[in-house]
């Protein structure tokens, strides 16, 4: 019997994947002509994945390009205040329902992560990883979609908050709390922790905006 045809790559997904990954930036132009070659797909699905991001507000226009969209102030402090809440939610569901098995996970997600705190980018890219975990962990499929939603939009940002000075020691030190509250089943520390987290990076990402526009 025919398994048919292999699936089409998914040309959203690997820009999406692209931007999120930094290959292109807030400001970058996004040409569907190359990005058709890049990803080696035809200008039809590129054209598609654009629109739907453009929809998505991550990317924007200018003039007649498309260019990958930045956060101001405002926007990223709703970012941030709309990310507390719901990562706080996921947390305290995460408390209730967590399997053995996903707490373990976490545990060593944090004692590798370790091993990565000379290396902001890939402590970046574990950190979201560690979060993702967590949302799964809450069992509730509606919270796990607005998150990616949310964690999309986080994308835009041109840095990590993990690049500042010491800020990789102190985020795992805050996943230690927030796993060990999970792990106790207490919903309201595991609330309260991963709150704190998100608090605390988001201080961390102003101040670096600060030095950046001195």
């Amino acid at each position: 019997m025919s398994m048919g045809k292999p699936p089409h790559k998914d040309a959203y997904h690997m820009i999406l994947e692209a931007i999120d990954s930094g290959v292109y930036r807030p400001g970058d132009r996004l040409v569907e002509s190359e990005l058709a070659e890049r990803f080696g797909v035809s200008r039809t699905p590129i054209r598609e994945a654009l629109q739907r991001l453009e929809t998505q507000s991550l990317l924007t226009r200018d003039g007649r390009s498309l260019i990958v969209a930045s956060l101001d102030h405002n926007q990223m402090a709703e970012l941030y205040a709309v990310r507390s809440e719901l990562e706080g939610l996921a947390a305290r569901l995460a408390a209730r329902h967590a399997t053995e098995e996903e707490v373990q996970v976490l545990r060593d997600m944090v004692d590798e992560d370790r091993a990565l705190l000379n290396d902001p980018k890939a402590l970046s890219r574990a950190n979201r990883r560690f979060h993702k975990m967590i949302h799964l962990a809450s069992h509730n499929r509606f919270l796990v979609q607005q998150l990616d939603l949310v964690h999309r939009s986080m994308a835009l940002m041109a840095t990590t908050s993990l690049a500042a000075d010491g800020r990789g020691e102190i985020a795992l030190s805050e996943h230690t709390a927030i796993v060990d509250a999970i792990a106790n089943r207490d919903e309201d520390a595991a609330y309260k922790a991963l709150r704190d987290h998100i608090s605390v990076a988001f201080v961390t990402r102003l101040k670096l905006d600060a030095q950046s526009d001195m």
